[in-house]
């Protein structure tokens, strides 16, 4: 037997001082600082050299230290919880709906741990899709801003307080209450809730439950009898769009992605698409979609409006209105053609909040016969339901003195209202003020009492979003914290003993069930939704008589009249929405779809302002609106930008939300508009440079691909014509004749006998959304890096959508000189067409990592799979160096317990944030390379899921998280060995048509596929 020999390098180690120990534990010595400076000139930071010769004892040390470190032993269920077993994911179906987004969902959990989302597919409103923001609510689960429990407001702090002391002295000051007890709240959807509030306001005379929403459709619903219309895209042939970013978060971000889609998939077969035009003022995600854009000033929407409505009226025979003339007649004549020609199939969709805008509009649908098919009258939505007049109203008689109580309910007006000032001062003269906010956010600062609410994932409930269609919520994890849910506190405070669980299910009981409750109930919160039953259905609460035609055109009229100087239009982002999430770094991280930004927001301006102005990208802009308002901002020069407008989007300059968001950017709130009925959304405003500067963290900073064949379009007629002509495909010269790049190589050919796994990602049906980047972030344990990092070109996301803007020049049609043409190339079109493109490792067949890896930390697997071996890796960087697609991430830093990371990625810092991490996923170590892996974890698990059964796994069970994230099914996965798999099905249906590989000429031969984006932009 060999004998046991103990080694050491020296005296310090053999005797394991305190002070080996300490440098043990340090990635670095003390002469090498972490703490870099920016800059290529910083003398302080490591020469590279260093880094590498240091790297070997640092990571010995740290492990030979750890070696003496006491044992921690495992602890087993002493009885195991009969629905949990250790190294198996459970799943939960439940809702997130918040700021106006809902998704039906279903919660992965390890160990009692919520770690993922995923859409449910049996929801007959979102049907499997989720957003960003839905996918990303698993994280503010873990979020540290979170309050413990209650606390009451001593002087000017908050101090813990039990909820037996917080309910004895709400009751009693309620009780005791002189004044209208308010409840304020954003949209609520939940039947139960309303219930609740509906109880707990008996007790009060002249109670009044008041919503409003940070972004408003206030002026929407009143046009149509107090709800927001049950629009339906997938029967729509013909669609206009007027400043309704309706794929974006305007009002059903989900669902309206899934029905806009249906009619934009094209085959051989069948080879028709909608018509979309959109009319607006910034370039939104759903401009960005539009077949045909054209920017407008915020003055000129209702001008446009009402010549879409006369010409309509023209041609049905009604009342044609006295308005200005509307300029750009070769498109208002297009889209009133095509309206017209798809009479019963077409629609009009505006996300104006004004009144007499939304008014013509319902008039133009109902010219159109939309009623009865792409509006649905039977099945409003209930997404929005704030009431600005009479939000208003209310904060006129805070301040006023005669409300004598307000509670808060998901509502934070101090920050996301525009007359937040008003708020503050109103709420000094109210006697009792009460929030359920989870945090001490702006308004909850000014309560007297805080009484958190539990987290969606902690909580029971159930939703409304649409007349007919309802889901549930039910906890997944145990309160994380000694927080309490909103319906249970207002039940304790009407007097009500029932907890709020029980008397969910009584309220089912009454309003959906027959014959069996209990075997309905366990139905139904194992599938989590029901479809089409019956309902009472929701309104706004006190409606406004509708506007007449007659209203509508004079004030138009007076709009159009007003408007002078730069005009702004203050907009809403699909990332962070209103703000209420900003505390959430996946959101912050997430890169905007059409700017690229992230980490702030900006001024967006025109090319054409900014060459007037002189003003450059990042300068400094102080933007004073016509109300008196001022902020600053940089710039973001932004191509598709309305001439003469600038646009700033809220849910930024966060003061009380937490580290992660408090800081970030500007708050825009202030800048719209307050009229005496509600609240509008553009300003006049003077914009000058400060002379300061701000540089904005942009994860793709081109705009132009320089003709290069990375993405590829045709026109609907091209396809029509002759479907094998609209892809160009790449050949190469040889003996023989012109041949793919495929047909003449150096390389084997990998023979693949079991499986060959593939994608195909359509890029008409891909809208650029980002629910992919997040689910391949939450699947992952992908770091978050922050501002600075990203500012670096160090961003970590596995997989990106690539943003595209056309350029008026190209080479074939260029008259200019070839270096001209190329410097034209650089300049984007004033309203440019775009195009987005997922890019992730395309796995490929003939892969340039794997011939430059020094140490074979990058292999090429059995079944097509680019492989990496994260303790093999070295980090030398060849393989990124030689990846001709740029989508290989390398560790810079550990990211986890660093404190150059605490703000920005949080989850890897605490035990808290830890418990997102997806154990299935190694958390990677410092200075290894790391990238899109197709998921291998869930292959492996549905391989061995099917070898259980003895059978070949089936199409559609294996699928990675980029694919089921999609809202639109743009990424298909699947085996290529399969010939019935939908990937196999594609590929051969799409062979020589539409399915193209980017850049073929390099032979590297990926297992990911794109088909070509169709276009129907013709304007006869």
């Amino acid at each position: 037997m060999q004998e046991k020999r103990k080694y050491w390098k020296g005296l310090e180690e053999l005797e394991n001082t305190p002070e080996f120990i300490n440098n043990s534990l340090n990635e670095f010595a003390e002469f090498l600082p972490v703490k870099e400076k920016n800059g290529a000139a910083d003398k302080e930071t490591a020469p590279r050299r260093d880094f590498l010769k240091l790297m070997g004892f640092g990571l010995a040390a740290a492990t030979l230290a750890s070696c003496e470190a006491p044992v921690r032993k495992a602890i087993p269920y002493l009885h195991k919880p009969e629905e949990v077993d250790p190294g198996i994911a459970n799943w939960y179906a439940s809702t997130f709906f918040g700021d106006g987004d809902y998704n039906a969902v279903l919660v992965k959990t390890r160990e009692g741990r919520p770690i993922k989302v995923e859409g449910n597919p049996l929801s007959g409103v979102t049907r499997g899709g989720l957003s960003p923001r839905g996918q990303a609510s698993v994280l503010s689960l873990y979020d540290e801003a979170r309050l413990k429990g209650p606390v009451s407001k001593s002087g000017q702090t908050h101090k813990d307080i039990t909820w037996e002391e917080v309910d004895r002295e709400i009751t009693t000051k309620l009780a005791g209450v002189r004044g209208k007890v308010v409840l304020v709240s954003t949209t609520i959807i939940s039947p139960t809730t309303k219930q609740v509030i509906r109880e707990f306001g008996a007790k009060y005379p002249g109670f009044e439950h008041v919503q409003y929403d940070p972004i408003s459709a206030s002026a929407l619903i009143q046009a149509n009898g107090g709800v927001v219309p049950g629009y339906d895209f997938s029967k729509a042939k013909a669609i206009v769009g007027i400043n309704a970013d309706f794929i974006g978060p305007w009002l059903s971000q989900v669902e309206f992605a899934k029905q806009y889609i249906t009619n934009r998939k094209v085959t051989r077969d069948n080879p028709n698409m909608s018509k979309h035009y959109q009319f607006e003022t910034a370039l939104s995600l759903t401009g960005a979609n539009a077949d045909i854009r054209v920017p407008i000033k915020p003055s000129e929407e209702g001008v446009f409006v009402a010549a879409l409505y006369n010409r309509i009226a023209q041609a049905t025979g009604g009342q044609v209105l006295n308005t200005p003339a509307f300029s750009q007649t070769k498109e208002l004549d297009a889209a009133v053609k095509d309206l017209l020609a798809n009479r019963g199939a077409a629609l009009v969709v505006s996300g104006s909040n004004d009144l007499a805008v939304q008014t013509l509009v319902r008039e133009i649908n109902r010219a159109l016969g939309s009623e009865g098919s792409t509006i649905n009258p039977a099945a409003p939505i209930y997404t929005k339901q704030g009431n600005d007049a009479q939000m208003l109203r209310i904060i006129e008689e805070m301040n006023a003195g005669t409300v004598g109580a307000v509670i808060f309910y998901n509502a934070n007006p101090v920050y996301n209202h525009p007359l937040a000032e008003k708020v503050k001062s109103g709420l000094a003269k109210v006697a009792l003020k009460i929030s359920f906010a989870d945090r001490i956010d702006e308004t909850a600062a000014l309560a007297d009492y805080i009484t958190p609410d539990h987290h969606t994932l902690e909580s029971w409930n159930d939703f409304e979003p649409r007349k007919g269609f309802v889901s549930l919520s039910q906890p997944t994890i145990a309160p994380l914290f000694k927080t309490r849910q909103v319906q249970d506190s207002l039940l304790v405070w009407s007097g009500n003993n029932t907890n709020y669980y029980d008397y969910l299910r009584t309220f089912w009981q009454s309003n959906f069930s027959s014959g069996d409750f209990n075997a309905f109930w366990d139905k139904a919160v194992h599938d989590g939704v029901l479809n089409n039953v019956s309902t009472p259905g929701q309104t706004s609460g006190a409606g406004a008589p509708p506007m007449t035609l007659a209203a509508a055109s004079v004030a138009v009229n007076n709009t159009a009249k007003a408007a002078k100087g730069i005009e702004l239009a203050v907009y809403q982002k699909s990332t962070i929405g209103s703000g209420e999430m900003a505390n959430n770094p996946w959101l912050q991280e997430l890169h905007d779809p059409i700017s690229k930004a992230t980490w702030d927001n900006y001024v967006a301006i025109p090319q054409s302002l900014a060459k007037e102005m002189d003003i450059k990208q990042n300068d400094v802009l102080r933007v004073k609106a016509a109300n008196g308002t001022t902020i600053e901002l940089p710039a973001l020069i932004q191509p598709g930008q309305a001439k003469g407008t600038v646009s700033i989007a809220v849910g930024y300059g966060r003061t009380h939300a937490g580290k992660v968001a408090n800081g970030v950017g500007a708050n825009a709130y202030p800048l719209a508009t307050v009229t005496n009925n509600g609240i509008q959304y553009i300003n006049g405003v003077s914009i000058e440079k400060t002379g300061a500067e701000k540089p904005i963290a942009q994860t793709q900073t081109h705009h132009t691909f320089m003709d290069r064949l990375v993405v590829q379009e045709a026109s609907l007629e091209e396809y029509k014509k002759d479907p094998t002509n609209v892809t160009e495909y790449i050949k190469i010269a040889t003996p023989d004749g012109p041949q793919s790049p495929s047909k003449v190589s150096l390389w084997y050919d990998y023979e693949y006998k079991n499986h060959h796994w593939g994608m195909v990602i359509d890029l008409n049906s891909c809208i650029g959304c980002g629910s992919c980047v997040l689910g391949c972030v939450s699947e992952n344990n992908t770091p978050i890096v922050g501002k600075q990092e990203v500012l670096n070109r160090r961003d970590m996301f596995w997989l990106r959508i690539d943003r595209y803007y056309s350029s008026d020049t190209h080479k074939e049609t260029s008259e200019m000189g070839l270096i001209d043409t190329y410097q034209a190339m650089e300049e984007p079109s004033e309203n440019p067409q775009v195009i987005f493109q997922p890019m992730l490792c395309q796995h490929c067949n003939h892969a340039p990592c794997e011939t430059v890896c020094p140490v074979l930390a990058t292999t090429h697997s059995t079944e097509g799979l680019n492989q990496m071996t994260y303790n093999r890796c070295v980090g030398t960087r060849y393989c990124a160096n030689n990846c001709p697609y740029k989508v290989r991430r390398f560790n810079w830093f550990s990211y986890t317990d660093n404190e150059k990371f605490s703000v920005s990625n949080p989850q890897m810092q605490t035990d808290l944030g830890r418990m997102v991490l997806n154990p299935d996923v190694t958390v990677r170590a410092r200075g290894v390379i790391e990238k899109c892996s197709f998921c291998v974890q869930r292959i492996q698990l549905g391989k061995l899921e099917a070898k259980k059964d003895g059978r070949r796994p089936k199409d559609g069970e294996i699928v990675t998280a980029c694919a089921q994230s999609c809202p639109t099914n743009a990424i298909i996965f699947g085996d290529m060995k399969d010939p019935n798999s939908q990937v196999s099905q594609i590929l051969r249906r799409e062979d020589g048509e539409r399915a193209f590989h980017v850049l073929e000429e390099l032979n590297t031969q990926p297992n990911v596929t794109y088909l070509t984006k169709i276009r129907n932009s013709s304007i006869a």
